[in-house]
């Protein structure tokens, strides 16, 4: 039977949609004017949500309870895709449907880690050896072809830079920052962003870095950690003297959203009580990034009674820091969570995924650990992963996510303790997928709108089949778009072409308000949207780049 209102299934059996709770709002908007003045009342965004007024959202505090997003209870009447590919992560575009979600994780590569602490300059000092990611930045350059890395080298002493050509074996070059070495920066820092701006009109800023550390000045007596803000034409040699950020704690992270074309600032706060984040956007970093107090910007997420707690703590979870990108059509989000800190054990946090169409909602459907720690002393991943800035990288069929993990054996908790880098692998767009088994399914979006030619699917169905038609806004096909026309579409690829006997031009419905229907059997269905090219470009954005595309966006599709 067809479910109207779809209801979310993961695989861990969370069976009903998550409860909207109101949020106690304060008026106002971030005290700093680039901030404040960066959307305007009543933007509409590329996907039709609009945002309330004010934006963002003041919130006097995170809210303790799971929060849907206001625009999966109230989706647009007519919804744009001709930004990316359209994800089924959640019930934004699926108006009916007997298809069965599944959710998936990411697997770890059989060869992690990837890099380890090697260098004179990445041991001991009184810590363990490190050479891990705490963020700070994993990127595909397109200018120079080249997978590149910045990384903690040596515990909280410097920052360091490594390449490679295929995303696995790394070479650490000798640098002229500190002669001999790859490190690229030399200050105390902690938590570290590293970004590669590809939309930046001035080459000396095509790097931008935001290293935590300690600030200058004092408030309440106490001098605060901020953010160090520095830029540089290669990643390489950097901006002095730094711009400093507002108060903020060590585990503070920044990302781009490109979509409203502003900074977003996911500030750590908590150290006594729960660990959450705070938020403050600005388009413009050097003037729009000095609030003066930590409450200033707003309360934003942390975790909530969804997240489980561990067997032997018992203990609510916490935020322990959100890393977030653009990816296709929606802004992905890696939230580490905290479970505890057991005796004789470094902390065992766990990277999980969430997902958000305005940039500030979170819908985070499976609580499983999206890259989870090992309960094995010894292994490299036994406590405390953390994800890497940029978040995840297009590579052909897969995306590559880069995670530090902190080995030990357990018997204190920094014995035998390596900091190291790995490499964890997903299906790409495979964050979630709608499943038919034998027994053929369908399902129908909401009303879109696009002004592309050529429909795709991203499809497993290697011993099944997918067909479709489109649908006028009364539920009636369109010719010569019915499923009896449609060209069967079997095969596993993240690049699949749908066509009708005799067309594959969707130019007679572009610009209108149609619906898709979908028919699978044996298959998985991962994706769909419509390209302006025959090459399947999808024009949505691709994280943190990767081989083959030039610029943030999928500009190329299929080389074949």
């Amino acid at each position: 039977m067809k479910r109207r209102e779809f209801i979310h299934q993961s695989a861990v059996g969370l069976g009903t949609a998550v409860g909207f709770l109101p949020l106690p709002l304060r008026a106002g908007v971030p005290g700093d004017s680039a901030a404040g003045k960066s959307a305007r009342a009543g933007e509409v965004l590329y996907n039709g949500i609009q945002l309330p007024t004010p934006w963002p959202p003041r919130l006097e505090e995170v809210p303790k309870d799971p929060v849907t997003p206001p625009y999966l209870l109230s989706p647009p009447a007519v919804i744009p895709i001709d930004l990316g590919r359209q994800l089924f992560v959640d019930d934004f575009l699926i108006a009916e449907t007997t298809l069965k979600r599944t959710y998936h994780r990411a697997e770890y590569y059989p060869d992690n880690p990837i890099m380890k602490p090697d260098k004179p300059w990445e041991q001991g000092n009184g810590q363990p050896p490190c050479a891990m990611v705490f963020s700070d930045g994993v990127w595909y350059d397109p200018r120079d072809h080249l997978f590149k890395i910045w990384y903690m080298g040596g515990y909280v002493r410097s920052t360091c830079y490594a390449m490679s050509k295929d995303g696995i074996h790394w070479e650490k070059p000798a640098l002229d920052v500190k002669a001999g070495t790859n490190i690229i920066h030399t200050g105390h820092r902690d938590s570290n962003t590293v970004w590669l701006d590809l939309e930046e009109k001035d080459p000396e800023r095509r790097y931008k870095m935001f290293r935590s550390t300690v600030g200058q000045g004092k408030i309440q007596g106490k001098v605060p950690w901020c953010l160090s803000i520095h830029f540089s034409p290669d990643g390489i040699h950097w901006s002095e003297p730094p711009l400093f950020s507002g108060p903020c704690g060590d585990r503070t992270t920044v990302f781009w959203n490109p979509f409203r074309k502003v900074w977003v600032f996911s500030l750590r706060h908590g150290w006594n009580g729960p660990r959450r984040r705070r938020y403050w956007e600005t388009r413009d970093i050097v003037n729009g990034s000095q609030w003066t107090t930590i409450t200033e910007p707003t309360a934003w997420i942390g975790s909530d009674d969804l997240d489980p707690q561990r067997e032997d703590m018992k203990i609510n979870p916490e935020l322990y820091n959100l890393d977030c990108i653009a990816y296709e059509s929606l802004i992905l989000g890696l939230f580490t969570i905290w479970r505890g800190q057991p005796q004789n054990r470094e902390k065992p946090n766990e990277v999980c995924v969430g997902f958000s169409r305005d940039g500030w909602s979170w819908f985070r459907p499976d609580r499983r650990a999206f890259c989870p720690v090992s309960e094995q002393p010894g292994d490299w991943n036994y406590s405390n992963i953390q994800s890497a800035g940029g978040c995840c990288l297009v590579v052909g069929e897969k995306l590559y996510f880069y995670v530090s993990g902190r080995g030990g054996t357990g018997k204190t908790r920094r014995d035998g303790q390596i900091n190291a880098t790995s490499l964890a692998l997903l299906r790409r767009d495979g964050f979630a997928s709608m499943d038919a088994d034998d027994v053929e399914g369908t399902l129908t979006t909401r009303p879109v709108r696009f002004g592309g030619k050529y429909l795709f699917v991203n499809l497993d169905a290697g011993a099944g089949e997918l067909s479709a038609e489109i649908l006028d806004e009364r539920e009636q096909v369109i010719a010569p778009f019915s499923r009896s026309n449609c060209l069967p579409v079997r095969g596993d690829k993240t690049l699949l072409a749908v066509n009708w006997k005799g067309t594959d031009d969707l130019s007679a419905v572009s610009g209108k308000t149609v619906k898709f229907r979908f028919y699978l059997r044996k298959g998985r269905l991962y994706a769909f949207w419509v390209s302006p090219d025959r090459s399947g470009a999808s024009h949505g954005y691709v994280a943190a780049g990767g081989p083959g595309f030039t610029d943030p966006t999928d500009t190329v599709g299929s080389t074949t």
